[in-house]
């Protein structure tokens, strides 16, 4: 059975969750553009980590899906979906748990882990260390693209880009806000997380620099590469199955 609920985050900002299945809880982030229903339930993976005994909590971030989407500046601060996904644990009461994340999901998992989150096991996915480390790179992509809808010339990155924007029915001024929160993390902070952590990206994807090179700095990472590239690793099964497979060691 998939629910959706809502709670109320730090700022008054509500968002909304969706959860299936019973078990160890996992939370689950999706990537920028998307939603916890593209992410995580379209493919399969929350469906296969409910199999193998998780309650799969799965945040729509702020200006996504389900969520508020403000258009208001102020209600996007630096790293206002890392406290968001402190709220959330928060709100769910929380304390022995797991968290994965894909593209942005990952950075905010990311961002929750060198701020304090002590999870049992974290997956990264779709993420590699310049993402992490030079946040403005990717950004300005996406800036690009928001500021100039409608202009891309059919089969180029960004008009693939538009194209996921409009099924995913985003909001371009809410998306264009949430580049304001991106905060680099630096190697000394990456090489300081403790915490058991897999790094899975698609073998073609380099979007956000090396996978590998995350998994190098951390004490405890591992690297796994999935067929596909950044927009076509997400929908693989090997990605839920990666996840599942490491959560369940």
């Amino acid at each position: 059975m998939i629910e959706t609920h809502r709670f109320t985050s730090f700022d008054g900002v509500e968002l909304a969750f969706t959860e299936m299945g019973e078990g160890r809880p996992v939370v689950l982030i999706h990537g920028y553009f998307s939603t916890a229903a593209v992410n995580w339930i379209k493919y399969g993976h929350a469906e296969k980590l409910a199999a193998r005994g998780f309650r799969v909590i799965m945040p729509d971030l702020r200006g996504h899906g389900l969520s508020d989407k403000p258009h208001d500046l102020a209600a996007y601060p630096p790293d206002v979906l890392m406290r968001d996904g402190f709220a959330l644990i928060e709100h769910l009461g929380l304390t022995d748990y797991d968290l994965a994340g894909y593209s942005l999901g990952a950075r905010t998992a990311l961002r929750m882990l060198v701020n304090g989150a002590t999870p049992r096991r974290a997956v990264l996915c779709g993420m590699g260390l310049s993402g992490l480390v030079d946040t403005q790179g990717r950004g300005g992509y996406f800036r690009r693209v928001l500021t100039n809808l409608g202009s891309f010339e059919r089969g180029t990155p960004e008009w693939l880009t538009e194209a996921f924007l409009k099924t995913t029915k985003g909001d371009p001024q809410a998306l264009l806000n949430i580049l304001e929160t991106f905060v680099d993390t630096s190697r000394t902070e990456i090489a300081a997380i403790q915490v058991p952590v897999l790094i899975v990206t698609g073998e073609d994807d380099d979007d956000n620099g090396s996978g590998q090179a995350v998994a190098d700095l951390l004490p405890r990472g591992r690297f796994q590469s999935i067929p596909g590239n950044h927009m076509s690793a997400v929908t693989r099964p090997e990605l839920g199955q990666a996840i599942a497979d490491f959560l369940s060691e």
